[in-house]
């Protein structure tokens, strides 16, 4: 009775299947189909970027041995036009870098401060601390700390190259004790670079020795003193 029975079910479950085949048979083809097509395309596409990425590599790196400023700055904007957006980043940051270098800090700057406030990640933060850098010796404390905000927060992998710039506009505004601190908090900070820690050290004992005050001026040559004149031989007595 048993074998009856499973006779039975398995006739019932292969009339259940080919009714099922019979109505969606087709769309299980299809699905199957676009399913092979779409591993296909993905396959050629990734084989493509591979060849477009390995390609726009090699162009930056040619970019980057160009010697002159203005040329390389040229080479990064045709190559920012038409690279993928990681790229082009890049090589927006690298144009900005040249134009500097050739003498155009305005323009240079003002390109660094477009990159920073486009890209939050590591190219905006690069750029954010290269625009503090090319302003610190003419921006205002107020404005590097508006520039320097979103860098100097907890947490934040680049607050101690933010507080750096910070602290050299102390220098620069001789506001000594506020510099002092600064300096002597990042000397001692773990989270700052070796780098970084070694610059603030040398700052640090460079202003604890009254280096805002007294450079080390050469000191003024003595002024020479004529020799003494000899005294007068007696003339020798007449015959």
């Amino acid at each position: 009775m048993s074998d009856i029975f499973r006779e039975v079910e398995e006739d019932v479950r292969r009339e259940r299947f080919e009714k099922l085949w019979k109505n969606y048979g087709n769309y299980a083809i299809a699905a199957l189909v676009l399913l092979f097509v779409g591993i296909a395309g993905w396959q050629v596409w990734a084989r493509y970027d591979r060849q477009e990425r390995a390609k726009v590599s090699d162009q930056f790196l040619a970019a980057q041995r160009i010697t002159n400023p203005q040329a390389q700055a040229s080479a990064m904007v045709d190559l920012a036009r038409t690279a993928p957006k990681g790229y082009a980043n890049v090589a927006r940051l690298a144009q900005a870098g040249a134009m500097f270098a050739s003498g155009q800090q305005g323009n240079a700057i003002a390109l660094y401060k477009e990159i920073a406030a486009g890209d939050n990640g590591p190219i905006g933060s690069v750029a954010r601390v290269r625009a503090g850098w090319a302003l610190a010796d003419t921006a205002s404390r107020k404005d590097l700390t508006e520039l320097l905000a979103p860098l100097d927060k907890s947490g934040n992998a680049w607050r101690e190259n933010a507080q750096e710039i910070l602290a050299y506009a102390d220098y620069r505004a001789m506001d000594t004790k506020s510099a002092l601190a600064k300096y002597t908090a990042l000397s001692t900070n773990n989270e700052a670079p070796d780098a970084l820690r070694a610059r603030a050290k040398a700052m640090a004992a460079f202003l604890k020795n009254g280096g805002a005050i007294s450079y080390g001026s050469v000191p003024v040559a003595p002024v020479p003193v004529p020799p003494a004149a000899a005294p007068a031989t007696p003339a020798a007595p007449a015959n």
